[in-house]
């Protein structure tokens, strides 16, 4: 059952919510013992049956969109005066979210039962991060959580808005190599059959590469539905295997060495260990812990061995500039160099910052170009297909001519 209700806290704050109890009375002995002053609780009545409330356990989802939100607008309540629990529900409130809802609304019960913001955000770990929770932990120790929030709210937006523009780059040629395996698929369901019966029909001899696409015509026109099938297989097992642990180690390396694409990988991890780095440094959580949270933020298995190596590396009393000179391959020299600049000056967090703007705009220039890059491989791809077919076709038509002269 669900029943609204409304007190004051022990230190004279108001709180409005609902919440899920088995009955009145059970629910004012859990308000008792928080301390709360009760003025009143009400049934909620309501259809018992809420589709939205279903829809969004099952498949919502806190965006990054709505993290940098409620960073944003947090940090800014705090710094005009408010408290955090009074903050946190405004911001529930506000939220359309069900899901992002019910999280605020156990952020707040977290805090007015004496805990922190840090332990109640550590108890979603699929939507708040360990940067995020270790930021926050750290903002709580330093009396600075305003300053904090406004980091990771940076930080995220940052972080999501290379990653859209990435993806964003890479539609383009998927979409076009989609439509072009699907046009391929019903040419040789519809069209190549026609072309198969008139060769028959002549009794000409036909080159291996004819006959091989007359096969693949002879199988998509007969199972047209079981190619689909199949096809649709092969995308849900590669992409099985692309999310793989097991397959990570091929994958990573592979991406690594595709031209362009390998490139702009380096400059990502390159540009997330130093922000992430950089946050954290300048959040005051030590070199060592932070170097563990960025581990989960590259998302290379190379980086995050790299990384593990430093971090046993700084504990022997090595430069974090030590490990990315002997990295060459996958942190570019000039990593190494502003860091160790950074080591000697003790402004290695500035420095860290300095890097990653300058890589992240370097990936927004290339994903800028990246269509253009990539329009020429596409045009050989598609060229290569289309050549093939043609002469596969139109060789026998040779043939079948120079039968009738």
């Amino acid at each position: 059952m669900n029943f609204s209700y409304k007190a004051k806290t022990k230190e004279g704050a108001i709180i409005e919510e609902v919440i899920e109890s088995s009955d009145k009375f059970s629910l004012l002995r859990e308000l008792k013992s928080r301390s709360y002053t009760v003025i009143f609780i009400k049934e909620k009545k309501g259809s018992s049956l809420n589709f939205d409330k279903i829809i969004q356990n099952f498949f919502g989802k806190v965006k990054a969109q709505e993290q940098i939100v409620f960073t944003k607008n947090l940090s800014g309540m705090l710094k005009a005066g408010l408290s955090l629990s009074r903050a946190i529900s405004v911001l529930q409130k506000q939220t359309k979210n069900i899901k992002f809802s019910e999280i605020l609304v156990s952020l707040n019960n977290e805090i007015n039962s004496g805990g922190t913001l840090s332990s109640g955000l550590e108890k979603f770990p699929k939507v708040f991060s360990k940067l995020f929770v270790s930021m926050v932990r750290a903002g709580e120790e330093s009396g600075n959580m305003a300053g904090a929030l406004t980091e990771i709210g940076m930080n995220i937006e940052k972080s999501n808005s290379l990653t859209k523009k990435i993806k964003g780059a890479l539609i383009y040629p998927g979409v076009i190599l989609s439509a072009m395996v699907v046009i391929g698929m019903l040419m040789f369901a519809f069209v190549v059959p026609t072309l198969a019966k008139t060769f028959k029909d002549v009794g000409t001899d036909l080159p291996a590469s004819t006959k091989f696409i007359i096969a693949l015509g002879d199988f998509f026109s007969n199972h047209l539905i079981l190619a689909f099938v199949i096809l649709a297989a092969v995308v849900a097992g590669g992409s099985y295997l692309f999310r793989a642990s097991f397959m990570a180690k091929y994958i990573d390396f592979v991406i690594l060495k595709i031209p362009v694409l390998g490139e702009m990988v380096v400059q990502l991890n390159t540009a997330r260990t130093a922000r992430s780095l950089s946050s954290l440094l300048i959040s005051g959580v030590p070199i060592i812990r932070s170097i563990e949270i960025t581990e989960d933020v590259v998302q290379n298995v190379y980086y995050k061995k790299i990384l593990e190596t430093a971090k046993e590396m700084i504990e022997k009393g090595s430069p974090l500039s030590e490990v990315f000179k002997s990295n060459p391959n996958f942190y570019p020299i000039m990593m190494a160099e502003m860091v160790q600049v950074g080591e000697e000056t003790g402004k290695l967090s500035d420095m860290l910052l300095e890097i990653a703007l300058f890589y992240e705009e370097e990936i927004e220039n290339k994903t800028k170009n990246l269509s253009t890059i990539i329009e020429p491989v596409l045009m050989v791809i598609i060229g290569t297909a289309v050549g093939f077919f043609a002469i596969s076709i139109i060789s026998p038509m040779y043939k079948v001519m120079e039968g009738v002269k």
